[in-house]
């Protein structure tokens, strides 16, 4: 099933620190959808091995293959969050996807190790700090902590 929407989408924020922290799923919750909530996240990408190769490395995300044009990005415990799209256009700019990380510094040396291009290196916020990156598709994507982590 794909959805209709633009790589470039809002937040991943439980999904990230939960696969990136742990390696063991959290106990399976029942998705339930709500009203007027962010309920998927689909990226275009221009190859679908490396964009999968990327996130995986980077961030532990795993994923469904729906056919050579469309994989299922899973959540820790069961469902999915988003997907990723073949698309010989990828576009950049417009909301910007954060993730949240529990070791900041580490994120940043697993966004370079895995292929990505940090093109705003970890600066501070109110409230934390954080960078941006573009995967091997050309998204960008933020990664945050709170401040002190």
């Amino acid at each position: 099933m794909t959805r209709p929407l633009r790589p470039t989408a809002l937040a991943l924020v439980a999904f990230t620190a939960a696969a990136a922290s742990c390696g063991t799923p959290p106990a399976k919750a029942p998705m339930q959808q709500q009203h007027h909530t962010i309920d998927y996240i689909e990226f275009s990408v221009r190859d679908m091995a490396a964009a999968q190769r990327f996130y995986g490395e980077a961030f532990g995300w795993t994923f469904t293959d729906y056919g050579p044009d469309y994989a299922g990005i899973q959540r820790p415990g069961g469902g999915e969050v988003g997907g990723l799209r073949l698309d010989a256009d990828v576009a950049t700019g417009g909301p910007l996807v954060v993730l949240y990380s529990d070791d900041l510094a580490a994120s940043e040396r697993a966004v370079r190790a895995a292929g990505g291009r940090v093109v705003k290196e970890i600066f501070s916020f109110p409230g934390g700090r954080r960078f941006h990156f573009q995967d091997p598709s050309g998204n960008e994507l933020a990664v945050w902590s709170a401040a002190g982590e």
